[in-house]
């Protein structure tokens, strides 16, 4: 029995080590552009277009972002971003959230019609869409307007809200909200007390997700602002001209858009694990 026990301990670790070796593969393979990217925001404007570039940093200068904030108007745009990212979250969360209830705690007719169709639109490209949210919005009033933006990002951003929060809500046993009840509490009471809680993990895995997909979406905010009403992602387009373009201080001004992102995301960092993980268990 011992012998078999000491067997298999060299063998386990050597599965162990494997797989940390792949993890460590993985992580410089998706970390390498974020590293690439801070390199060339801090090297001299002449090291960044070097034909034999340097893996390692030749020297460091704030010069970049100085010509990033010059080049155009940066707070503007980075503004713009917030107020359209956090308006997404916001409504995102709250109709997902009640939509999702619906889905996975009533029984309605059409409900799986529901579900199939939350599906589908996620399958439509987001490309194939532009031309009729355009005429949409121009007929709406809504076109070169932050509004308008807030609106088209939610076609495809509470989608997924809904999908997501409806399976944090199933794994959720509803003899929960079943006790609550019989304590006195009423459906919403109940809701509010035992499922809300439970589903906070669920809601902030799903809000930095919709922030992500709605800061750093370009298509639909080239297409539908001019460029007075710009937001971050095509304020970087400025660096781009007939001249060439600017790579030290367009990758300045991306890690200066990024912190925003890096912040957040060291927030909320504990509670988006337990969502992701809570995600994926069935309760």
């Amino acid at each position: 029995m011992s012998g078999t026990s000491t067997l298999a301990s060299p063998r386990r670790r050597r599965a162990r080590l494997g797989w940390n070796l792949l993890g460590l593969l993985v992580f410089v393979i998706v970390g390498f552009p974020f590293y690439w990217m801070l390199n060339t925001a801090f090297k001299p404007s002449r090291d960044a277009i070097d034909p034999d570039p340097s893996l390692l940093p030749t020297g460091l200068s704030l010069a970049n972002f100085s010509r990033a904030l010059d080049i155009a108007d940066f707070w503007g745009p980075v503004g713009r971003s917030l107020i359209v990212s956090l308006s997404v979250v916001a409504i995102g969360v709250v109709v997902g959230m009640l939509a999702a209830l619906a889905i996975s705690r009533f029984a309605f007719r059409g409900r799986k019609v529901v579900i199939v169709g939350i599906l589908a639109v996620q399958m439509v490209p987001l490309i194939a869409m532009i031309i009729p949210i355009f005429l949409l919005l121009n007929d709406l009033g809504q076109y070169d307007r932050l509004t308008g933006l807030i609106i088209t990002y939610l076609t495809f951003i509470l989608p997924f809200t809904v999908w997501t929060l409806r399976g944090f809500i199933v794994n959720i046993p509803r003899e929960l909200e079943e006790a609550a009840m019989v304590d006195g509490c009423s459906r919403t009471g109940a809701f509010i007390r035992v499922v809300f809680p439970l589903l906070a993990p669920g809601l902030v895995a799903t809000s930095v997700y919709g922030f992500i997909q709605a800061w750093n979406e370009y298509l639909y905010a080239l297409m539908l602002l001019s460029q007075e009403h710009q937001t971050a992602t095509v304020w970087l387009a400025n660096f781009t001209t007939k001249h060439g373009t600017e790579y030290a201080p367009m990758m300045a001004g991306a890690t200066m858009m990024a912190i925003p992102i890096v912040v957040l995301f060291l927030l909320v960092q504990r509670k988006m694990a337990a969502g992701l993980t809570a995600g994926a268990v069935k309760g």
